[in-house]
């Protein structure tokens, strides 16, 4: 087995210098994500609750593709660049994790790598131990 094990539901590896997710062993590793689309646009524009819940999906599709949920999620890291519409987003995370929440951290920052981006979310999960 490869030391890390990339988890990359979009082919982005062909296109950057990072993956969406790594595995090793029982740890998945996943990338900072902002609200973008498959183009590359910000998804909600102005619009800290709608961003939150677009980088979610896009989370949800990389637990997928590593087997996962959700419920395994141990951690996430929220770099935000308002604090106007932030508190809204706890409205998103209890759509998305329905049994307890992962430790979190939140931190404003001046800016994002992508212009139009309010919020990046990034997180780490425990997983099964491979059979």
């Amino acid at each position: 087995m490869p030391k890390l094990e990339v988890i990359d539901p979009w082919n982005f590896s062909t296109r950057y210098t990072f993956s969406p997710a790594v595995r090793k062993g029982n740890l998945l590793f996943i990338s900072g994500m902002t609200a973008t689309d498959h183009k590359g646009s910000i998804v909600g524009v102005g619009d800290i609750v709608a961003q939150t819940r677009h980088i979610f999906e896009k989370m949800r599709e990389i637990l997928e593709a590593a087997g996962s949920s959700f419920d395994d999620i141990v951690k996430t890291v929220d770099y935000i660049t308002t604090m106007e519409g932030y508190k809204g987003t706890a409205d998103v995370r209890r759509e998305y994790f329905k049994n307890g929440f992962p430790a979190a951290t939140g931190i404003v920052v001046k800016e994002l790598l992508r212009p139009d981006a309010l919020i990046e979310i990034d997180a780490i999960a425990v997983l099964d131990e491979k059979k």
